[in-house]
């Protein structure tokens, strides 16, 4: 389990983005990654690496920080 996935979704509901649009900023920023494994991670269905943690940050545009509040 992660325990950000309930995090990224507020950030991103908060920020009027889709799913679709976040899966398009990773892809942007090199992670391939599709809509469906996005949304895993949000509802805590796939675990996220330490890797992974950054490019969520900056896809959703704020400081890694915000994920773990």
């Amino acid at each position: 389990m992660n325990i950000i996935g309930p995090k990224i979704q507020n950030l991103r509901e908060a920020k009027n983005l889709t799913q679709d649009d976040v899966a398009a900023r990773l892809n942007h920023l090199g992670w391939d990654i599709s809509r469906s494994t996005y949304a895993k991670i949000e509802c805590q269905g796939r675990r996220v690496s330490d890797q992974e943690i950054p490019l969520l940050a900056k896809a959703l545009k704020v400081k890694i920080e915000e994920l773990f509040k």
